[in-house]
């Protein structure tokens, strides 16, 4: 039997006797921070503690199968006094968003994470950077805890970690990965209905906007960086939102050639959101975006950064094509 983690002792001792907990994650939550979300607060609320369940954005359509009893909202005013503030999968407290301003009057704030990038901003930090998911640690926490894995928060969690692994195809990918999935669907992870939601339906606007993917994206340092521009008029002409974004990238970094794959995603004129994939263990893009104030993971990362577009293309890409070469020097 393995050895609860130290950081979780901590946390569960700490929580002894408190009764008011707020749960929040990272602006636009992708599925490991919402399944993430709602599975401790489902876990919480088993326990008849007052909990609420907090994110700037909503979660995208096609996540909001696991939040059936809509437990996720954006703050609510007036501002609450909560005992304790439990942070997931943000890497810093910036990433909260509006919800940090919301969620001041607290006596403890604990950060659990999986990014590398995490800036340890909690009076208590459990970062775990070997786990592939922050859905993988609250799976520990919960089984540490001794409470009841119900069906939802088993759905919540597979979610999670599948979503957040590219379907266990990442790197970060291990064999704990695989056994706590297995777990999970041996307690109820309905596995086709979660596939369905998640992987198998897609809206028109988010094809029409695949189209584009296809017919924008260019290649360059022969043809091992692929990168690809959304901005404001693709969406318009597409009708898609911003949440038919989510895995576009992928597409284009599963082209042969391709090590690294760039999406720039106009945000604000004068701002760029730019996410980053890479396929070769040697090329770290975590490092390529904490050069422009961002963060991730070896595999997959992003930053958002002020200025021209094309000034930041040729930064990023700059970046990228050194990183390769350092990676792959000639013989």
């Amino acid at each position: 039997m393995k050895e609860t983690p130290k950081s979780i002792l901590k946390i569960l001792e700490a929580i002894k006797g408190m009764q008011q907990f707020c749960v929040v994650g990272h602006i636009r939550p992708d599925g490991d921070c919402i399944g993430s979300q709602l599975a401790l607060t489902l876990a919480l609320q088993s326990q008849g503690l007052d909990v609420c369940c907090w994110n700037q954005d909503p979660a995208p359509a096609k996540l909001q199968f696991m939040d059936a009893e809509g437990l996720l909202k954006a703050p609510e005013p007036p501002d609450r006094a909560f005992d304790c503030v439990i942070a997931v999968d943000a890497a810093s407290y910036e990433r909260l968003g509006t919800v940090a301003d919301h969620i001041q009057s607290r006596k403890l704030l604990i950060n659990i994470d999986h990014h590398p990038s995490n800036t340890r901003y909690g009076d208590i930090n459990w970062i775990a950077s070997h786990s592939a998911s922050s859905g993988e640690m609250i799976y520990q926490l919960i089984q540490a805890a001794r409470w009841p894995l119900s069906r939802p928060i088993a759905d919540c969690l597979f979610t999670a970690i599948s979503t957040d692994t590219g379907s266990f195809q990442y790197p970060s990918t291990s064999q704990s990965t695989f056994e706590t999935a297995g777990q999970l669907v041996k307690k109820g992870a309905d596995l086709g209905a979660i596939c369905d939601e998640v992987y198998q339906s897609y809206s028109l606007s988010r094809v029409r906007l695949l189209k584009r993917v296809y017919n924008q994206f260019k290649l360059t340092e022969e043809n091992q960086i692929a990168y690809l521009w959304l901005k404001k008029t693709d969406y318009a002409k597409s009708g898609a939102t911003r949440e038919d974004t989510e895995g576009l990238i992928d597409h284009i970094r599963a082209i042969e050639p391709v090590l690294v794959a760039c999406l720039f995603e106009e945000i604000e004129p004068g701002e760029t959101r730019i996410s980053l994939r890479s396929k070769d263990p040697a090329v770290n893009v975590d490092t390529i975006a904490r050069q422009f104030g961002g963060g991730g993971h070896k595999a997959a990362s992003g930053a958002r950064v002020e200025g021209k577009p094309l000034t930041i293309q040729r930064r990023v890409i700059s970046a990228i094509r050194k990183a390769l070469r350092a990676s792959h020097p000639p013989a």
